[in-house]
């Protein structure tokens, strides 16, 4: 056994260094002039322009990035509660209430999960257009309120990591079916929110296609902005990894504030298991 550790470690170290790599390139490209990028060996260590380039990245004109930043961090936000809330709270009802078509119905649910999301885009384009909602935040947020996805495993925690038992005392306490979720079943599915949320924050904030498809580019999304610093005759690389960079930041700050629940999470099932 001790004989395998160094190799685990040695290959655990290697691992992150290649996860790491592209991140830290991301930083070098973001520090130099764009006359470098293509040199050969490539510059490893990181340059002076790093300023110079957030100056001209958050001052370009056609990106409005500073608002694409805003706007996702909005969205982002808002999604992601409205996600954990509802889907935590569906997942309840399909784990531990007993009521008529509950199978029926969350087999709908997935079954909505097989549909690609580029079939929607048209028909909910035409729904936006009749609301009146063109190139505004509402188009990117209400569509995404609830998630499927997040239904069906805040379903699949919930059935495990809430005993029947615990739900019946406390109906014999008195307690409502909202209070025994607000006060007992949402704390119980803390780690499974936090991944929920976690994945929800990344997939909303990543999102391109549909901001593309109902926005303007007077009021973008980040991912939006980053696809205005591309141009048709000429690709400062220097700008776009400069921007990259910036909008990696608020993905890394909510991972480091919902790793702790994941890995609660991860240890709390192993323990279990």
């Amino acid at each position: 056994m001790r004989k395998t550790q160094p190799l685990l470690y040695a290959t655990l170290l290697v691992g992150i260094a290649l996860s790491a790599f592209p991140l830290y390139w991301l930083f070098v490209v973001a520090t130099r002039s764009n006359d470098v990028v293509g040199d050969w060996p490539p510059p490893l260590a990181p340059g002076p322009n790093l300023w110079d380039n957030l100056g001209r990245l958050f001052g370009a004109e056609d990106a409005n990035f500073l608002l694409g930043m805003w706007n996702s961090l909005l969205t982002s936000a808002v999604v992601t509660v409205s996600v954990v809330f509802f889907s935590s709270l569906a997942g309840f009802a399909f784990a531990k209430l007993k009521f008529r078509g509950r199978n029926a119905l969350l087999l709908v649910i997935l079954a909505t999960m097989m549909i690609p999301v580029q079939m929607g885009i048209i028909p909910l384009y035409m729904i936006m257009v009749e609301l009146g909602w063109q190139n505004r935040m509402e188009a990117i947020v209400v569509p995404a309120l609830v998630s499927a996805f997040g239904v069906f495993l805040m379903r699949q925690y919930a059935e495990q990591a809430v005993p029947d038992e615990l739900i019946e005392a406390a109906r014999i306490d008195g307690c409502s079916t909202f209070r025994i979720f607000w006060t007992i079943v949402l704390p119980a599915l803390r780690p499974g929110a936090a991944v929920l949320a976690l994945t929800t924050f990344m997939g909303t904030w990543n999102e391109f296609l549909w901001p593309l498809a109902v926005l303007e580019a007077d009021n973008p999304t980040v991912q939006f902005s980053l696809s205005q610093l591309s141009t048709t005759y000429y690709t400062d690389y220097t700008l776009m990894f400069t921007g990259a960079l910036v909008a990696t930041v608020p993905l890394l700050l909510v991972f480091i504030a919902f790793g702790r629940q994941i890995i609660g999470g991860i240890m709390e099932g192993a323990v279990k298991a």
